[in-house]
């Protein structure tokens, strides 16, 4: 193997291991959700419109504040619980879920690169299979 083509797999993976260390880092600053809160991971927003265009950043972030779809990635261990609001106990929704919610709802924070909402468990409207497509209106 030639100097140049070791020199360029060894950058390539000392960038994968800060990659994965910046990871595993992103990992651990992620707060868990209480109580009635679903952790909801935002899907990746898209840049470019169907037609080529270039979002301009400020719209990109008002689609991103107003998305009404995510990922449920973890739930507080009250979620579901309460006979009162759920009497068939069942859960709307589980970990791993694609759902539904309102526009605006919940509470916005930023992990690294991910956005990640917080909302209570009864503001699930709906789970579905595939969130692709799915726009607000």
């Amino acid at each position: 193997m030639s100097v140049a083509k070791t020199k360029a797999k060894v950058t390539s993976i000392k960038k994968d291991k800060a990659k994965e260390g910046e990871a595993k880092q992103v990992a651990s600053m992620m707060p868990e959700p209480v109580g009635y809160q679903l952790q909801i991971l935002l899907p990746k927003d898209e840049t470019v419109t169907d037609g080529g265009v270039i979002k301009p950043d400020l719209l990109v972030d008002r689609e991103r504040t107003a998305t009404i779809v995510g990922f449920v990635h973890s739930m507080g261990v009250d979620a579901y619980k309460d006979t009162t609001r759920f009497p068939s106990q069942i859960p709307w929704c589980k970990v791993g879920d694609w759902v539904i919610f309102s526009a605006f709802v919940g509470t916005r924070v930023k992990v690294g690169k991910q956005e990640i909402r917080f909302i209570n468990d009864d503001c699930v409207q709906a789970v579905v299979e595939d969130p692709r497509g799915i726009k607000r209106l």
